[in-house]
């Protein structure tokens, strides 16, 4: 791993997760980079543990490393000043899927919270939430074990997370495991009430 205050951050969250007991999904992780724009970004999925492959109810995490941090960044590191504290642009998003009818809006915006806890400075904002059905090709309905129309629900929050000071210094220091941890323990206890609604999902394959 780079010795980066990025990388030292999602360290972070991956040591909040597993504190939290939750399961990585290995095959839908991927680090990137933009060669146009310069920004970096980390795309990692957690869910419930014992859940097999997919999960039922899983959380997408996606943190942006823009241009302009990585600016901040680098300044601080050449010269030790820090004008523009870098960020790191977070979003989350909650899904549930492999439902076997649609679930009902009301009964997941009265489940989740409009907010996340206190991550740094800031919270995660709810931005919404989307539904989606996928159909089963034509070709396939006349087999044996036809597939069946799959519902899913996805509810998005977004925010930012500013780095202080001390942590741009040594990403090392207890901050990022401190603000990260309550993010992990959030997350994680969030899927178990949405897994708990008692909605109609697909036998398992």
């Amino acid at each position: 791993m780079l010795d980066h205050v990025f990388t030292d951050a999602i360290s972070a969250l991956r040591d909040a997760f597993e504190m939290a007991f939750l399961e990585r999904q290995a095959f839908e992780e991927h680090f990137q980079s933009d060669v146009l724009s310069g920004d970096l970004t980390w795309e990692t999925s957690y869910g419930l543990p014992g859940e097999g492959e997919p999960p039922r109810v899983v959380a997408h995490i996606t943190f942006d490393w823009p241009a302009w941090s990585q600016a901040a960044y680098r300044q601080w590191f050449l010269e030790e000043v820090l004008e523009q504290r870098p960020a790191i642009e977070m979003e989350i998003v909650l899904r549930v899927q492999q439902l076997a009818s649609p679930a009902d809006p009301e009964q997941i915006y009265a489940t989740v919270p409009e907010q996340s806890p206190l991550v740094g400075d800031d919270r995660l904002e709810r931005t919404g939430l989307t539904a989606e059905v996928g159909y089963p090709d034509p070709s396939d309905m006349d087999t044996e074990a036809s597939p069946a129309t799959e519902h899913a629900i996805e509810i998005n929050y977004e925010g930012l997370y500013e780095l202080a000071e001390e942590t741009v210094a040594d990403g090392t220091n207890s901050l990022l495991d401190e603000h990260f941890g309550v993010l992990g323990g959030w997350i994680a206890s969030t899927l178990v009430k949405l897994g708990d609604l008692g909605l109609d999902f697909l036998p398992n394959d």
